[in-house]
């Protein structure tokens, strides 16, 4: 039995629109509380201009910032299937069912190719509005599908993350995705094709502890949640106060888990220069 159907095969365009922000025409910081526009926040890379705060954002405004203009979508129909009939406060279905009316999406994470200053790369990007950003059986999938499509086309991959971890509706299909991307990337790895793992917040669970931490570069963005279990649950479990800063972007850093923190308005220059050295590091001499 499948864990996810495809409705439509092959590469579509992406024509999706934009969905308007449901607040409205004002963002108010929820670190500093300064209020500013809308439109003044996404002109700032939708940062807080006031203390560069950087909001959550989705996959549509990562392709926006990173390609050079139009790119191309793959696997955009596919969804999950609720094979084990999954019900808590609601059934699994009836929370897809809403997930998909509220964010337009067909689960949490998008594959799509581009140019990023005229050299070609291919990103899975992350939506944490689709159900926290869970990894479930399409996740998995798509990642596979984007990691063989750069191996066969020897074009580098970006993944980005942004996820409260692995989909318990989903039970062990959803822990199985960790090992199945490990596993792939690990050809990726072999076939000498560049990956770039960029974890933006959160990034926790069973992401963590698999493709996010699996990068040739990996980055983050400033101040992003990173970690297996949160700091609340770890405080809890070993019954000690955490060091300040504890599992985030910087702190992470500092102790050797990441290459380095890019603010998102340098994001695309930092991977185009990514992308030139690992060509050239590439090049037939």
């Amino acid at each position: 039995m499948g864990w996810f159907k495809r409705l439509k095969d092959g590469i579509q365009t992406a024509t999706r629109n934009k969905k308007e922000a449901p607040e409205g025409l004002w963002y108010q910081c929820p670190r500093c509380g300064e209020t500013s526009t809308r439109k003044e926040l996404r002109e700032n890379t939708y940062k807080c201009p006031n203390c560069n705060y950087h909001d959550r954002i989705g996959s549509e405004e990562y392709f926006t910032l990173i390609f050079d203009g139009s790119f191309e979508e793959y696997e955009a129909d596919m969804e999950a299937v609720d094979v084990l009939q999954f019900k808590d406060l609601k059934s699994y279905k009836d929370r897809l069912k809403a997930a998909k009316k509220k964010t337009g999406l067909s689960d949490a994470i998008r594959v799509a190719r581009g140019k990023l200053n005229r050299r070609p790369l291919l990103i899975a990007a992350m939506d944490f509005s689709f159900i926290g950003g869970s990894m479930g059986s399409v996740v998995g999938e798509k990642i596979a599908f984007a990691i063989d499509e750069a191996r066969k086309t020897r074009t580098p991959l970006l993944i980005i993350s942004k996820s409260g971890g692995a989909r318990m509706m989903e039970a062990a299909f959803s822990l199985m995705q960790m090992a199945k991307t490990s596993v792939k990337l690990s050809q990726l790895a072999k076939a000498g094709v560049p990956y770039f793992s960029l974890m933006t917040d959160p990034t926790t669970g069973g992401v963590t502890a698999s493709y996010a931490m699996l990068g040739d570069i990996n980055l983050a963005e400033p101040e992003a949640l990173i970690a297996f279990a949160g700091p609340r649950v770890v405080k809890e479990t070993i019954k000690k106060e955490l060091p300040e800063g504890f599992q985030t972007s910087e702190f992470l850093l500092e102790h050797g888990f990441l290459d380095f923190i890019v603010d998102r308005a340098e994001l695309k220059e930092r991977m185009s220069d990514l992308l030139h050295l690992f060509e050239s590091a590439h090049r037939p001499a």
